[in-house]
């Protein structure tokens, strides 16, 4: 299968990948010459750093997205 990189450096993963992956986290891996997209199941421990607490995956996320925003706000 094949994807255009548009000049944004967006992909589309087709429908068939997608169903493989069964999930929308994903993570590149450099391996040699090669690019290795592999899903993430459990996002929660990416974001273990930013949060104290126990929140869903969902939540979670949330927060740390919100203090990451934050660490790269301009005054």
């Amino acid at each position: 299968m094949l994807a255009k990189i548009t000049s944004k450096g967006q992909i589309t993963i087709p429908k068939k990948i997608r169903g493989i992956l069964k999930t929308d986290m994903v993570r590149f891996k450099v391996e040699g010459d090669r690019i290795v997209l592999e899903p993430l199941r459990d996002v929660g421990g990416i974001f273990r750093g930013y949060v104290k607490k126990y929140f869903s995956h969902k939540k979670e996320r949330e927060i740390a997205w919100e203090k990451v925003a934050d660490e790269y706000r301009i005054s």
